[in-house]
């Protein structure tokens, strides 16, 4: 953890137990901000979690809902962090992007409202064959021996066993 908050998780009845405050967007970080706030996308090869490969799940920076399992992780070589699936469909949201003159699919966190990164058809086609390109910037790991105590226990059978 970066030294952010966890986001506040409420449990009342119909209410998302994640949600977008004003104080998860004020603590975030000059980078994080603009990744998340401001569309924008971090410079490739340089995300702090490109490279991790410990067991656990990674969620919005803003709202901690959860987004994607480390088993879903892979090398695409692209320079940002690529997962093959969203460990939850539901809090995953894709948007038509026509920006710089290209079009593509931006993928965005539903309660959070974080601008993620993009899904692309050019993942492992044994997996799916998608690729979410994600910023380090958007998310937030969780380990694995840490899920539990931070109220993301229901996912621990979708992230691997640890060696």
């Amino acid at each position: 953890m970066r030294g952010n908050k966890v986001p506040q998780m409420h449990e009342e009845a119909g209410m998302s137990r994640y949600n977008r405050t004003a104080e998860a967007v004020a603590a975030l970080s000059k980078e994080q901000y603009r990744v998340t706030q401001e569309n924008a996308t971090e410079r490739p090869f340089t995300g702090e979690l490109l490279e991790n490969k410990e067991p656990g799940i990674y969620v919005d920076i803003v709202s901690g809902e959860p987004l994607f399992a480390s088993s879903t992780k892979y090398e695409s070589g692209c320079g940002w962090p690529s997962f093959t699936k969203p460990i939850e469909a539901a809090n995953v949201v894709e948007l038509r992007d026509t920006s710089h003159g290209m079009i593509r699919t931006e993928v965005r966190s539903r309660h959070g409202d974080s601008h993620l990164g993009h899904v692309f058809t050019d993942g492992p086609r044994d997996r799916g064959g998608l690729r979410y390109c994600i910023n380090s910037a958007s998310l937030r790991f969780v380990h694995r021996d840490d899920m539990e105590a931070e109220g993301y226990g229901e996912y621990i059978n979708q992230v691997e066993e640890r060696d």
